[in-house]
């Protein structure tokens, strides 16, 4: 049993896989604090994935919903607050893929029709699950939504691809949707920056094992875990941050704020002594 941060409130995940997804953790531990949530995922994840065990361990409904398709959305949402007997608390917006970086299309090469595919998927979902959840009123007030992001959004690494630019989007349709939400019905909209996290999609970002490694190295806590990233989004989802909102918000272990760790120095000092 959890403090029951969530007690009464009720919610839509998106994005849980498997048990490595920040989104399944989230979703059990959402239900611990005392929610009640639907469980979201296009159909093709849900054909690939172990969605179903985690429903009936959080004796959740699953709906599936293409988050690019607006009558998907509007049939999620209906069908969400029909079952969860009202409007909604919270969303969690666990949503991102990159044709591109699936296929090992490089950077300068982008295939732009994969390129736009990338940025609906990752970044213009958000977009219209705010814009679906807004026009049907689907939110209560001082709900909260957050979306996950990554430092690339702000600062360059070449193995994340296109991702990069679906990022920074992703952050500025908070910001956006997030002033207009705010204003118009006291709804929160944040995005988290986590760690890398050894996912199914982190782990398919290329060097992902020794950039893990690295960040771990760079940062002073060590690299956040997914369960600890699944309890922050808990406390954004919680009435103990109804004024937090239109920020993007570092789960790093403080590798967003480091310029370069003594641990990574002495690497670097051992790898020199050695090449010389």
């Amino acid at each position: 049993m959890g403090n029951q941060l969530l007690k009464g409130k009720k919610g839509i995940i998106f994005g849980a896989l498997d048990e490595r997804s920040i989104a399944w953790k989230t979703a059990q531990v959402a239900v611990s604090e005392g929610a009640e949530i639907v469980l979201s995922n296009a159909p093709v994840a849900l054909r690939m994935g172990k969605i179903n065990e985690l429903a009936k361990e959080c004796n959740a409904q699953v709906i599936a919903a293409d988050a690019t398709s607006i009558p998907d959305l509007e049939n999620l949402f209906q069908k969400s607050m029909e079952t969860l007997g009202g409007k909604l608390d919270f969303v969690l917006h666990s949503i991102g893929m990159s044709p591109n970086v699936r296929k090992g299309v490089s950077y300068t090469d982008t295939n732009y029709d994969n390129f736009l595919k990338t940025l609906d998927i990752s970044a213009l979902s958000l977009h219209k699950v705010l814009q679906t959840a807004m026009k049907l009123d689907a939110m209560n007030e001082w709900g909260s939504v957050a979306a996950l992001s990554y430092i690339a959004a702000q600062k360059v690494f070449p193995g994340y691809n296109d991702m990069a630019e679906a990022k920074a989007l992703l952050e500025s349709i908070a910001r956006s949707f997030g002033y207009r939400y705010g204003f118009a019905k006291k709804v929160r909209v944040n995005t988290i920056s986590q760690s890398p996290t050894a996912t199914t999609a982190g782990s398919g970002v290329s060097g992902f094992d020794a950039f893990y490694t690295y960040a771990d190295k760079m940062s002073p806590m060590g690299n956040a875990p997914a369960e600890d990233c699944a309890r922050f989004c808990v406390a954004l989802f919680s009435d103990f941050t109804r004024y937090v909102t239109m920020q993007n918000l570092f789960h790093d272990g403080g590798f967003s704020s480091t310029g370069v760790s003594e641990g990574i120095v002495m690497d670097l000092q051992k790898a020199l002594e050695v090449g010389a």
